[in-house]
């Protein structure tokens, strides 16, 4: 198994004793502890964990606030280990990001399992981000590109293939990248670059 660096967050000490032996035991190195969410928070921000293993009943932040809080800012996983075994519970714990749940008391063949399936749904879903950023800023560039092509070809007369000709030079010539040159083109014509448009 994989070693995880992992924040511990439980308002009760022994029960972040017994963790930390466990997860030590199992390989990971346990980067920092805390007793309730509001400093919980503070510490992923600084340590960038890549795992966060709290509770949900806790003083100032409860575990499921700091799950939501946690997964809207993109730091880290969070595997809520607790008491509560509540549908509504559950369910919260759901809507909040957070990517496994164990009831106590658990044991290291149901904590081992649950780290890896919980750190690894975190990092597919980070990369089917990045992959949906992409995607959308290629279809912005190829609108851009469109854009820029029709103008060229209206002011110019140019044919559709002369228009990116034409863009294709300025992109080489300047360095830039074809969306860039467009996007230089529409702004000194005064279209708006973000205006909606045919692709190209």
């Amino acid at each position: 198994m994989k070693s995880y660096r992992v924040l511990i967050v439980d308002d009760e000490p022994v029960i972040r004793l017994d963790l930390r032996t466990m997860l030590e035991a199992m390989g990971h190195v346990v980067v920092g502890e805390a007793d309730n969410g509001v400093e919980a928070l503070q510490l992923a921000r600084t340590l960038q964990p890549d795992l966060v293993i709290a509770d949900i009943m806790m003083p100032g932040m409860d575990g499921i606030e700091l799950a939501n809080r946690l997964a809207r800012e993109r730091i880290a996983p969070v595997l809520i280990l607790t008491a509560y075994s509540e549908p509504e519970m559950i369910l919260g714990a759901n809507r909040a990001g957070v990517l496994g749940y164990l009831v106590k008391p658990f044991r290291e063949a149901d904590l081992a399992p649950a780290i890896q399936i919980a750190v690894s749904r975190y990092r597919e879903l980070r990369a089917l981000e990045a992959q949906t950023l992409n995607l959308t800023q290629e279809i912005q560039a190829r609108r851009k590109i469109g854009r820029a092509k029709r103008l060229l070809m209206q002011q110019l007369g140019l044919s559709e293939e002369e228009a990116f000709r034409r863009l294709q030079q300025a992109a080489e010539q300047t360095g830039k990248t074809l969306a860039e040159v467009a996007n230089a083109v529409l702004l000194a014509h005064q279209v708006q670059p973000d205006q909606e448009g045919d692709s190209a």
